[in-house]
């Protein structure tokens, strides 16, 4: 993506402000309009001072108190310009952040799973920072440079057609300098917004992780790497300052090399009475205002090419695939009864990296109310599986199944109401912990909010909280034990009700004790509901009704827990490394 397609796809965000860009633009000329007026009305007072004692006061004073007002309206329609353009910039990056939210979430977990959160992050800030600097350089510039660099032309051609050739013939020079420095420069303002993003990625990482990282006595290292990582960043910056930086005293040699030949021209000029004295001090005024668009510009460059490089970071993240479109036919009634939920996998066959296989022919049906326990070893594609029933992977090759209805032909909404999971990974935000238990059925009563605390047996550890249910925890539950959030997200999906359960490693966070008693509420819970329990912790699975030992994405072993014992295969070894010294 070049620089034109970059600002031609940020300038359409500005173009939903249309009455607001058309106000700028009729500010920018009628404060231009006042700023050029005024050199001309200088002239003419100039040449009403004839020397000493041949002044004509009375012109004078009328033409100063014309300037006085003119410049009083330039300033006036300035203020509203930079008033208009603020606006104008800040709502179209407010629009584009909305954009990018909306297109992040809906990306599949693929691009979640392999992005750095804290780079994710750091392109709603920085990045969007940079933008809205430089279209709002970018607008004030743009609007009052073109009205600038007619009007100064026109003005110029009026006064002198001779003098004003040597004003244009500097304009390409000017042009193909500030060109030269800045195609070789946004190479560098590339480097720096993405080495940016990457320390805030590994700034993010390393607090969010401070716990490990004092056990390990990670300090010092956690520090030095990201010294280095800083100073890359500084380095990749100033570089780019640098160089950027050129490009404005360069410009402004080229201009005041042509500004002394057009003041020695002028000079000439005046003594052999082709021009006025006045009117050459107007048109030196209008040769400094034609280059003055030229100087923002290239002032402003480092500020332009920032936000060119934090805008190709957007669109590049805006520009890839969401999750495929949901099928025409799709059924999309969110209100629709629960499902029976006869669940089958036909010959599915799935790869993260299709380099390396991970399931290549996994064939299962679940009959309605089944629970099946997965177990086995730490890759053997476990959650993989629920990644595929929730979709956020599709199968490379098969189908599945929910009630003869393959899940490709259902909204993923629909699809995702009728499971309820609970993950290893708690999950909660800041708020009340009746709104982080209300998540899944925002229009929850507080007696419902309760009931499904109390089924959860979190009440109990809720009601000696300061502020009970309305105790406002931290952003992910900081001020919660590792067990406490786990019992609110199980509450949380107790209380949404869903008709199919999807436990992975559930209570791998909670202590023995408290983990008999959520058993209790799960009972209860998936009565009667087709579930599948991923754990680690062979306690928790003895009851259930069919057993999957998974090896290397397929079905290694299958049947009860009292089956597979007596099998005396892999799961029977399994279970006797955890309970041998029993």
């Amino acid at each position: 993506m070049n620089t034109r397609q970059i600002w031609t796809r940020l300038l359409r965000y500005a173009g939903r402000q249309r009455i607001f860009v058309w106000a700028a633009a009729l500010c920018a000329i009628l404060g231009v309009a006042a700023s050029l007026a005024g050199p001309f009305m200088i002239g003419l007072t100039v040449d009403e001072m004839i020397g000493a004692g041949q002044v004509e006061s009375g012109a004078v004073l009328r033409l100063l108190l014309a300037l006085g007002i003119i410049y009083a309206a330039g300033s006036l329609f300035g203020w509203l310009l930079t008033y208009l353009t603020n606006r104008i910039a800040y709502r179209s990056v407010n629009d584009l952040r909305q954009d990018l939210f909306g297109h992040i979430d809906g990306l599949p977990l693929r691009f979640h799973d392999t992005h750095p959160h804290g780079d994710s992050i750091s392109r709603f800030v920085n990045d969007m920072d940079m933008i809205s600097d430089g279209l709002l350089q970018g607008f004030s510039t743009l609007l009052t440079g073109m009205v600038t660099i007619v009007g100064s032309i026109a003005l110029m051609l009026y006064i002198s057609p001779m003098m004003t050739v040597i004003v244009l013939l500097s304009a390409p020079v000017t042009y193909y300098v500030a060109r030269f420095i800045t195609t070789r420069t946004q190479r560098l303002f590339r480097e720096q917004a993405k080495v940016l993003g990457e320390l805030n990625g590994y700034a993010e990482e390393i607090v969010g992780g401070q716990k490990i990282v004092q056990a390990f006595h990670y300090e010092d290292r956690s520090y030095e790497q990201f010294a280095a990582k800083n100073e890359e960043l500084y380095q990749a910056g100033v570089k780019a300052q640098f160089y950027g930086s050129l490009a404005n005293p360069s410009t402004r040699l080229v201009n005041n090399i042509a500004f002394s030949a057009i003041a020695m021209a002028g000079g000439v000029a005046s003594i052999m009475s082709h021009i006025s004295v006045g009117g050459l001090s107007s048109f030196l005024i209008y040769s400094n205002l034609f280059a003055k668009p030229f100087n923002e510009i290239t002032g402003v460059l480092t500020q332009l090419q920032s936000a060119t490089a934090s805008a190709q970071r957007i669109f590049t993240i805006m520009d890839l695939e969401q999750e495929p479109q949901e099928e025409r036919d799709a059924s999309s009634a969110s209100g629709a009864a629960p499902r029976q939920g006869v669940i089958e996998f036909d010959h599915v066959a799935f790869a993260y990296d299709p380099a390396r296989p991970l399931i290549t022919d996994f064939s299962l049906t679940v009959r309605p109310g089944t629970r099946i326990a997965i177990v086995g070893q730490t890759g053997a594609g476990k959650t993989t599986l629920v990644n595929l029933l929730m979709r956020f992977y599709d199968v490379d090759r098969g189908a599945i199944t929910i009630d003869g209805v393959d899940i490709k032909q259902m909204t993923r909404d629909n699809l995702r109401r009728s499971f309820g999971m609970v993950l290893q990974e708690t999950w909660l935000f800041a708020g009340s912990i009746r709104d982080n238990i209300a998540y899944g059925k925002p229009g929850a009563t507080d007696a419902e909010v309760e009931a499904a605390a109390r089924a959860a047996n979190a009440h109990s550890f809720i009601r000696r909280l300061p502020q009970g249910y309305d105790t406002v925890i931290s952003r992910s539950g900081d001020n919660l034990s590792q067990g406490q959030k786990q019992l609110l997200t199980i509450a949380r999906v107790m209380l949404a009700d869903p008709p199919m359960l999807i436990l992975d490693e559930a209570t791998s966070s909670i202590d023995t004790r408290t983990e008999a008693r959520i058993q209790e509420a799960f009972l209860r819970m998936i009565a009667g509901r087709t579930s599948f329990v991923i754990a680690h912790r062979l306690s928790t699975i003895r009851e259930a009704d069919l057993i999957l030992y998974m090896h290397n994405g397929d079905i290694a072993e299958r049947g009860s827990h009292e089956e597979l014992l007596a099998k005396g295969g892999q799961y029977a070894r399994l279970y006797n490394s955890q309970y041998a010294a029993v």
